[in-house]
């Protein structure tokens, strides 16, 4: 059987992959995550090659860990899923902690006011700017990419959840903050873009398996919202997004993506899509045929799940979205409480799904 590809997609069949919350690098690893992991030269290059060692002391013949050996000046912490320093540029606080990734304090802003010229011009951007520095002076290159989130995402951050209420009662300031926050992001991955040619591998790992940098929108917070208002405020971005970013992609951790699957189709070209714990790949893929649905297990549910139940929900959901070349699977902030043998169950259960499929294709 010849399955449908996404011309600006190259990828081998059902990439697997998984990212730990940071209490688990804490008691696995013995790493702290203080200012100075993400921001210290040294510190950021040994630890990439401490997470690298540790996934492969426990789960190298799964693939991973393959850059154990390894001294990569990576700019960002690629073995985690956190926002927080493009809300620091725009003027929130963030609180570094030790086994949980950095908080960001909501600047709770009334006046939707974005100022992209002084938030390039940060201190935390320069702090950024002087690792980028530091690490290129080392080893003359650098790579990875920093989570940049997205339009509500940073909303919610520099303005509160007061941004709700004002969709109601000021759209047209809505719209133009948005427009700004835009203006900002795409000022702020280019710049990254520009030292390591990616932007997008912080926001989800899965993108590394893709040749081609992913534009990946970080939309976590679209559950909160109607269908409605993100074709009046966010959509018009997206369809921009996708005509200058291929290939491009939205990120939707929440329970309920089916419930966008008519309006995402509507992107002119949505390549790649988060598929949040509890979403409809039947549906999903009905709307979306060239669009690469990458499954997310539930980092909460597998905690209490039994290894079969881990292997019967991987087979579910890649059977639902039929289509081993356009489909992925990942696990996103296992924390401590998660064991080993159900990480293996998701790979495993992806390995033989691909021999199932190699006999069919």
């Amino acid at each position: 059987m010849k399955y449908r590809r996404n011309p600006f997609l190259e990828n081998g069949p059902l990439p697997v992959d998984v990212v730990f919350h940071p209490s688990w690098w804490h008691r696995h690893g013995g790493i702290t995550f203080d200012e100075d992991f993400f921001y210290d030269p040294v510190r950021r290059v040994e630890a990439e090659r401490r997470m690298e060692r540790v996934l492969y002391e426990r789960f190298g013949d799964l693939g991973l860990g393959r850059d154990r050996d390894r001294d990569l000046p990576a700019i960002g912490p690629v073995h985690n899923a956190a926002g927080y320093l493009v809300a620091e540029m725009l003027g929130c606080r963030v609180e570094y902690l030790e086994d949980a990734p950095p908080r960001v304090i909501p600047a709770d802003r009334f006046d939707l006011e974005i100022d992209v010229e002084g938030a390039l011009e940060s201190a935390a951007f320069r702090r950024l700017m002087r690792l980028v520095a530091g690490l290129k002076s080392r080893f003359g290159y650098v790579v990875g990419d920093v989570n940049w989130g997205g339009i509500l995402n940073l909303a919610l951050d520099v303005r509160g959840q007061g941004i709700f209420l004002d969709m109601a009662d000021r759209p047209a300031a809505v719209r133009r903050f948005f427009g700004r926050l835009a203006e900002f992001i795409e000022r702020f991955t280019a710049a990254i873009a520009a030292e390591t040619g990616t932007t997008s591998i912080s926001v989800n790992r899965t993108v590394k398996h893709i040749l081609g940098p992913v534009f990946l929108h970080s939309e976590c917070a679209l559950t909160m919202i109607s269908t409605g208002h993100y074709e009046d405020f966010i959509r018009p971005i997206d369809c921009a997004w996708s005509e200058r970013h291929r290939p491009f992609g939205v990120h939707y951790c929440g329970a309920d993506p089916h419930r966008f699957a008519d309006t995402f189709a509507q992107i002119p070209h949505l390549d790649f899509l988060d598929v949040g714990w509890g979403g409809d790949l039947r549906e999903l893929r009905r709307r979306l045929p060239e669009t690469f649905l990458n499954i997310r297990l539930s980092p909460v549910e597998i905690v209490g799940q039994s290894v079969r139940e881990v292997r019967g929900a991987v087979v579910e959901r890649v059977l639902a979205s039929d289509n081993p070349y356009l489909t992925g699977v990942c696990c996103i902030n296992m924390d401590d409480r998660v064991t080993d043998d159900k990480v293996r169950a998701m790979f495993e259960a992806v390995f033989e799904l691909r021999k199932r499929y190699a006999v069919s294709d």
